[in-house]
């Protein structure tokens, strides 16, 4: 669960509350000009001199979203602040700040807390963010942890999910469908430490897929990007749930259709390769893995000549009338409908 298992167990009951906040916070210290107050009051100042302000919030539980058997607090801190900045960069923004707050029970030291904020803090500070506030309180079932990441941008900069139109292209950054199947990697081998718990299992060929489980990187390049390139977008989104389910989003939000073309999803050949192994299709784990927080986004077409070549992005399909939905063009070139099997934290599990 953290490196230091075998050392000396501080109780959160020795530093209380306040005492907690205080002592995990210590080496937090606001780095932008736009952080006017910070902790030490009842509400955070920021001044972005009249820019549009961004607020995302995403709330994650131990057992639902991760997995502390194989997932280091200090990799989840770091997630926990990556899954938030991303939605900040999905809307063309720059992400400023954060604010962290955690329900956690008494199987926790604060050693352990130390992890997961040194993990925030490296997130912050590679991401040039300032955490600026957050709570704590107890819980009696395992581990909660809730961000809230504020940004800005021009008014004029933002983009919606709802602007794609007819004949827009359809783009990629990234590839995707590694941090789906590091996930199955990960879980193959608890199963196996279950069954044998002196078996150490080999990761070296998976390093790639499980990193972008363990610990994914927010696209912050992506907006300076296209800003160079000259190049507005006109819908975006981030790739949480699975590429379908966000083509989806984009769709019907724009009140379009989509048509995604198979042979245009960019994967990485080991997410190829672990497919192969585990005999699952990579265009499925591609349309509904989730967990890249990649960009999504819709371009107009004048704008293909601007980003064509860029390693960064890939087209990958196309805006249509709504009237034609929203279909997968296959490498046999069938039109399949293309349906939404994303992450769905509400769904029920199996008994």
């Amino acid at each position: 669960m953290f490196e230091n298992s075998h050392e000396s167990r501080t109780n959160l009951s020795e530093l209380g509350e306040f005492g907690l906040i205080d002592h995990l916070t210590k080496n937090f210290s606001p780095k932008l000009e736009s952080t006017v107050k910070a902790g030490g009051d009842d509400a955070a100042v920021l001044n972005f001199e009249g820019k549009e302000t961004l607020i995302s919030t995403d709330l994650l539980l131990e057992g639902v979203h991760f997995d502390l058997s194989y997932m280091p607090l200090k990799h989840l801190g770091y997630k926990a602040v990556m899954v938030n900045l991303s939605d900040i960069y999905a809307m063309n923004g720059t992400a400023s700040h954060v604010t962290v707050s955690i329900a956690v029970s008494n199987r926790f030291p604060v050693e352990a807390l130390e992890e997961l904020y040194a993990g925030i803090q490296l997130a912050c500070k590679i991401y040039n963010v300032d955490m600026i506030g957050g709570d704590t309180t107890s819980s009696t079932s395992g581990l909660m942890i809730s961000v809230t990441a504020v940004g800005y941008a021009e008014k004029e900069e933002i983009a919606y999910r709802s602007g794609a139109k007819p004949n827009d292209l359809l783009v990629l950054t990234g590839d995707i469908g590694a941090a789906y199947m590091g996930l199955q990697v990960l879980e193959r081998e608890k199963e196996v430490f279950k069954a044998n718990p002196n078996a150490q299992p080999d990761l070296d060929q998976y390093t790639y897929i499980i990193e972008r489980q363990l610990k994914p990187e927010a696209r912050k390049d992506i907006p300076p990007l296209l800003k160079a390139l000259e190049v507005k977008p006109t819908s975006m989104i981030d790739i949480s749930d699975g590429l379908s389910s966000e083509i989806i989003h984009l769709g019907k939000s724009s009140k379009t259709g989509m048509n995604l073309f198979e042979e245009k999803i960019p994967l990485d050949p080991a997410v190829i390769s672990v497919c192969e192994e585990f005999e699952i299709d990579s265009t499925t784990i591609a349309l509904s893995g989730g967990e890249d927080y990649e960009l999504l986004f819709t371009i107009d077409q004048k704008d293909f000549d601007k980003i064509k070549g860029n390693p960064n992005l890939t087209v990958i399909g196309h805006v249509t009338e709504e009237k034609e939905g929203m279909h997968l063009i296959t490498r046999a070139n069938q039109k399949l409908p293309l349906i939404a099997r994303g992450w769905n934290s509400m769904k029920e599990k199996d008994n």
